[in-house]
């Protein structure tokens, strides 16, 4: 299966990073340790003051600028662990040891101010996402009986009904009862333009099934009205809503490491204290082979402690992944931790579900074919009037995407329909038997299928339709063929990943291999696999990914469950309001938006390259400040030099959350959910 998905990092060190994030101190002690730094400067240099007027300034500077770094490097060690903030601590110590109270002073100063501009800089990263969190409003204001009162949001209930002003934000997840609007759910979704919404034909009905309302009805907690006023009927509690789902989860993202990090963290814990007993060594050889002073040694063993430091390698990784995860976050993706960003742009195996991904996931009709001396006006209204009256899905498509086309003069009512189990139905118009079914049950009524239609089932079965063939008082009237329409941009998202280096694209579904053939050849796929089950989807995808290769599975998040758990990084489509397909998914699509898969692995792609820049810039600064050091390169070049590569790859790193603008899909064709898609006619 290749890869494992990432890892949580030890409660100590979330704990750790999670202490460390958002303190503002951090930068005013730095400040207050230049302020210190430069005064003991001008004291010493400008002045000509004694020592005992400037070594106070330089120890002040000491308490400002190693205040939090001797609070790291102590809670490290508690935990057995040597890091680069024992490093820097040792260092200005044996540097005040030597009587170099200014280069010691110098050194925490400027490692204080590093630090503190990461924190400031990761903080940008953590604030992007955190603020979702703040979107939902305080309180909403609900009906009861005849009165509208205020109640804060936490006190929603399920069924409370939630009256939404014009240009307010949505309190919670629901549904519109009453009123139609538009809504931008782009701080959920990511969709740049507003969504309409129109109310639930059935408010009861809705409510006691709340995951089959469509999309269109559907409302969600911080996204924001615009000028249409509506009610609308709580589905979920304040903690449960998709936005406390999405924060909750992208807070736990934030504990995950990926590959490269949790290689960082275990070459430094070898790394530091290698670079430990190299100092005592160094410090050694000019003692006993060099014969020279303890206070040059020594001087000479603490500036190659601090030219080892790792400081920019040890955030080059988080960094980077942070902005990604932020940057994927605005964007209506939503990332579980720098495991699934960093995989993902390695993948070389894509499989996708066919209903609801590739497809709309609902039929369509795509096929009107008459029988000759039959008008298609006919067909038509015979079966929209049949169909009307019957709740299965393939009558909901010919009701929903042909009543439209029938005239008022043509159009006709049925009654006493009966359905027929697994062949189709029967009605009465007038006095003529009307059947609306397969071939099955045409044979068992006695019919047998003019040529002509005969070869219209066959055409159109080729095709990968469901026919349903028509008669009226045993006359043949025709074919309607019905297929879960492709998404027009399917072929586009898979060309894109095509481009992007993806070398194999497998589509799988339940469905017969006819349908997953016509609808594999319409998207362009490379393999279409049909009739499989949930465990065939398994077997699939651990074939897909032998040899070591990692694979990825697009689907909905719940009957492709076991195959994208399977998959090194599984993909969820549509996943707001979905409490299975944001748990199970590594990646979450918040909106029903095939074309964002191209974006997440360039996305992905971009802070790989990122991450492998930032590491060959610190590695490169490590191998030249060593055997510079060695040769006489003093304290103040090397921290200066150390700190200014850090602040650079923070700066790399924070370029990733201008990756692309929303929307920009290069070259994948956006479209609204099909009505009908104009079926065409044939004899």
């Amino acid at each position: 299966m290749g890869m494992t998905k990432a890892e949580p990092v030890d409660a100590s060190t979330s704990s750790q990073d999670s202490a460390r994030t958002g303190r503002p101190w951090e930068l005013y002690f730095a400040i207050a340790a230049g302020v210190t730094y430069a005064s003991g400067l001008i004291a010493e240099y400008a002045v000509g003051a004694p020592g005992a007027v400037y070594i106070p300034l330089f120890l002040a500077t000491y308490f400002f600028g190693g205040y939090f770094t001797v609070i790291e490097a102590f809670s490290a060690v508690r935990r057995g662990r040597f890091e680069v903030d024992f490093l820097m601590i040792v260092a200005a110590v044996g540097a005040a040891a030597v009587g170099q109270f200014g280069e010691g002073a110098v050194l925490l100063f400027l490692f204080s101010l590093g630090h503190a501009l990461e924190e400031y800089a990761m903080s940008r990263a953590t604030k992007s996402i955190e603020a979702l969190a703040a979107l939902a409003p305080r309180t909403a204001a609900v009906r009861v009986g005849g009165v509208v009162e205020e109640r804060p949001v936490e006190a929603l209930v399920l069924g409370d009904v939630v009256v939404v002003r014009p240009n307010s934000r949505v309190p919670a997840d629901g549904f519109v009862s009453v009123g139609d609007t538009a809504i931008d759910q782009s701080a959920v979704t990511g969709e740049s333009i507003p969504v309409e919404k129109a109310a639930v034909p059935d408010s009861t009905a809705a409510l006691a099934r709340p995951e089959g309302v469509a999309l269109e009805s559907r409302v969600f907690a911080g996204t924001v009205n615009g000028p249409g006023a509506f009610d609308m009927v709580v589905t979920a509690a304040a903690s449960d809503s998709t936005l406390a789902r999405v924060v909750a989860l992208v807070r736990e993202a934030d504990t995950t490491q990926s590959p490269t990090q949790r290689f960082i963290d275990r070459f430094q814990r070898i790394y530091v204290p290698a670079v430990i007993l190299g100092v005592l060594a160094v410090l050694a050889f000019g003692l006993v082979v060099l014969s020279e002073p303890f206070a040059d040694a020594f001087y000479r063993a603490m500036v190659v402690l601090v030219a080892a430091s790792p400081c920019a390698l040890a955030i080059a990784t988080p960094a980077a992944v942070l902005a990604g995860l932020a940057r994927s976050a605005r964007a209506g993706v939503l990332t579980k931790g720098g495991g699934p960003l960093e995989n993902l742009a390695k993948v070389r195996a894509i499989a996708f579900d066919k209903t609801g991904t590739l497809t709309w996931g609902h039929p369509s009709v795509t096929d009107l074919a008459p029988a000759p001396g039959t008008r298609v006006d006919e067909l038509r209204a015979v079966a929209v009037a049949v169909e009307s009256l019957s709740d299965h899905p393939l009558a909901g498509a010919i009701v929903r995407d042909l009543s439209a086309r029938v005239a008022a003069g043509d159009a006709l009512v049925a009654k006493d329909l009966e359905g027929v189990t697994g062949r189709g139905v029967r009605a009465m118009i007038g006095g003529d038997e009307i059947l609306v079914g397969n071939l099955r049950m045409m044979t068992d009524a006695g019919l047998t299928l003019p040529p002509d239609v005969a070869a219209d089932v066959d055409r159109l079965q080729g095709l990968g339709r469901t026919t349903m063939v028509i008669s009226r008082g045993g006359r043949f009237l025709g074919v309607i063929g019905v297929m879960d329409q492709p998404r027009l941009e399917s072929r586009d998202t898979l060309e894109a990943l095509r481009r992007d280096g993806v070398s194999e694209l497998v589509m799988m579904s339940g469905d017969n291999q006819q349908v997953a053939t016509a609808v594999g050849e319409a998207v362009g796929i490379d393999r279409a696999m049909g009739e499989l089950l949930p465990e065939d989807k398994v077997a699939a995808i651990r074939e897909l990914g032998r040899g070591g290769r990692l694979t990825c599975m697009v689907g909905d998040g719940v009957n492709d469950a076991p195959a994208m758990a399977n998959a090194t990084i599984g993909i969820a489509m549509g996943a707001a309001g979905s409490t299975v397909a944001l748990e199970t998914a590594d990646i979450a699509l918040m909106s029903d938006d095939l074309g964002r898969v191209p974006f997440i692995r360039r996305l992905s792609r971009a802070t790989a390259r990122i991450i492998r820049q930032n590491l060959i810039a610190a590695l490169a600064i490590v191998a030249f400040l060593v055997p510079a050091s060695l040769i006489g390169l003093e304290m103040g070049p090397i921290v200066l030099v150390h700190e200014g590569s850090t602040i650079i790859v923070v700066l790399n790193a924070l370029r990733l959350l201008r990756f692309e603008k929303d929307g920009e899909h290069r070259g994948i064709v956006h479209e609204d959910r099909p009505g009908m898609p104009g079926p065409s006619t044939g004899s």
